[in-house]
């Protein structure tokens, strides 16, 4: 594959997102690769997934490859957008994802590793929610997956100010599962995907289901739910959110209007 590796160990499988120059930035191109890498391990007896990024990193990925967004007047993060099939593999998936992390995630990628089932970062690692930098509407079922990762404060501090959390808070307020040094990151990972590799597959295909349908019981109205898609439509018809993308592909700061 052109963008990933993809190996395979026993019931061991991982994904290695493998495209520096772009900063494994999350184009239709790579997604679609993940994708179906996932859906081949579990085609071939995989028992669990690691995700990750190439040793010493300085960026694990990007977030949405902002070429790719449309720069008004449709919706940037639709049903069919890369991210919400990619998230919904993951999710979907009858095997436990583990994400591995060294380095920056940025923007969809936060969504992305959230979305997997289990998260172990280097110290290194940050993690940044910047619609805001660009000014694009986020969707309702991303921000469900914010909204399942960490306390609701937590979530408005993470998308207001654009910045980045550093790994020891993030597991200090359960965002993540471990922090462990760099040196000793890939052998922590691979004991940890050893251990539930050598469990019951069927068991543990089942409780992942069972959390995913009930992390997701939080019931929204029809007319709460058309409000909130109503919200995302006054931001990408908007000023703000061409200005947001043309600024970014012409490597400038972005001038906000509110409007």
């Amino acid at each position: 594959m052109k963008h990933i590796e993809i190996t395979q160990d026993g019931h061991l499988g991982t994904i290695t997102l493998d495209n520096p120059k772009k900063l494994n930035a999350l184009s239709h191109d790579l997604v679609a690769e993940v994708i179906s890498a996932l859906q081949a391990l579990e085609q071939a007896a995989a028992r669990v997934a690691i995700l990750r990024a190439r040793p010493g990193v300085k960026v694990w990925s990007a977030g949405h490859d902002v070429g790719e967004l449309p720069e008004g007047g449709r919706d940037p993060l639709g049903w069919d957008d890369p991210l919400r099939n990619l998230v919904r593999t993951i999710e979907t998936c009858r095997m436990p994802v583990i994400a591995m992390i060294e380095g920056g995630v940025w923007g969809g990628a936060v969504e992305t590793v959230l979305a997997c089932d289990i998260i172990i970062a280097a110290p290194d690692a940050t993690f940044a929610v910047t619609p805001a930098r660009l000014g694009v509407p986020y969707n309702v079922s991303g921000m469900m997956t914010f909204m399942s990762a960490a306390s609701l404060r937590l979530v408005k501090e993470l998308a207001f100010t654009a910045a980045p959390m550093s790994a020891a808070r993030a597991e200090r307020i359960g965002m993540i599962n471990h922090v462990v040094a760099a040196e000793h990151l890939e052998i922590f990972t691979l004991e940890m995907a050893t251990t539930i590799a050598g469990n019951a597959p069927l068991s543990i295909a089942v409780m992942k289901e069972q959390l995913r349908v009930l992390a997701g019981a939080k019931p929204v109205s029809p007319r709460g739910f058309e409000k909130v898609q109503g919200l995302r439509r006054i931001v990408y018809d908007s000023h703000d959110y061409k200005e947001g993308i043309r600024a970014f592909k012409e490597k400038r700061k972005p001038v906000f209007a509110g409007k």
